[in-house]
């Protein structure tokens, strides 16, 4: 596990975004843990969560032009991270949609950079694939390619059949999807954190991902 997932991970307790104990998905399920990038609420968290992206991207080596956000959530982690990748020396434009066309003004859906070349998505997770297919739709009808997508967390469970969201996106668009993190950087951390109070959680999180997660 490359350090910055590890301490990608730790942030995340740090600032509550990542919690362990019972929690119902929105798939019925019950995890023994839980993801919420919505809590990333204040600056220093919001940069520093920009810093671990800037850094998972730029080791996927996925080649990219521009950065593309979708409404909401990826809003705002597209215009931080592009601020991150420039500080890393990787100056890219980027653009976010809005949910309603604009008719005043600049008019339309997209705010930001013209949509063009290789288009990497920023979003905060892949649950059912839902804002990907939106954003794909947007960034191909602009004339543009997609380069791939980009998450802070990949939950590596099955969605509606034996793959993952993940898995389905990367398939069905034959594009790449870089993490900064994933259940199994999840479990090699609380495996190597005997000292722990979270080495309680590990067999929880084993039992979760042999019924639901996928290879």
């Amino acid at each position: 596990m490359s350090d910055f997932r590890q301490e990608f991970l730790r942030f995340a307790m740090a600032e509550q975004v990542l919690s362990f104990g019972e929690f119902k998905t929105k798939a019925g399920r019950l995890s023994p843990y839980f993801f919420n990038a919505g809590l990333f609420n204040h600056g220093q968290a919001l940069w520093q969560l920009a810093k671990f992206y800037a850094k998972s991207i730029i080791e996927s080596k996925i080649e990219f032009d521009m950065l593309f956000g979708p409404a909401y959530k990826g809003i705002v982690l597209a215009a931080v991270t592009a601020a991150a990748l420039a500080e890393n020396g990787k100056d890219v434009p980027f653009a976010y949609n809005r949910k309603e066309a604009k008719d005043h003004g600049e008019g339309g859906v997209i705010v930001g950079a013209k949509l063009s070349g290789r288009v990497l998505i920023i979003d905060d997770v892949i649950s059912a694939g839902t804002s990907v297919r939106e954003s794909v739709a947007i960034i191909e009808q602009a004339g543009a390619t997609v380069a791939g997508v980009a998450i802070a967390l990949d939950r590596m469970e099955k969605g509606t059949g034996e793959q993952s969201a993940v898995q389905e996106v990367k398939q069905q668009y034959q594009i790449p999807v870089t993490a900064i993190a994933t259940l199994e950087d999840l479990l090699a951390m609380l495996a190597n954190d005997k000292n722990s109070e979270l080495t309680q959680f590990l067999p929880k999180v084993q039992d979760y991902r042999k019924q639901y997660g996928v290879n």
